[in-house]
């Protein structure tokens, strides 16, 4: 799955801990995310998107073979 994080954290200026500890997660957690290295479950999905104020399909897009 591809993501935003962060780039949108980076147009925020707020750090890695600081978007871990809005959305109750560990500052790695992040990390994993942002490199594709994990993927989040749907309610860290949710937090952050509403953290971001965006939809969460416009931060998280599914990677299919067809793409």
């Amino acid at each position: 799955m591809k993501n935003r994080v962060k780039e949108l954290r980076i147009e925020k200026n707020i750090t890695q801990q600081e978007l871990a500890t809005a959305v109750n997660i560990t500052r790695q957690a992040i990390s994993y995310i942002e490199k594709n290295q994990k993927n989040p479950n749907i309610i860290i999905a949710l937090k952050i998107a509403e953290y971001f104020k965006i939809p969460v399909d416009e931060i998280f897009e599914l990677e299919t073979a067809d793409r």
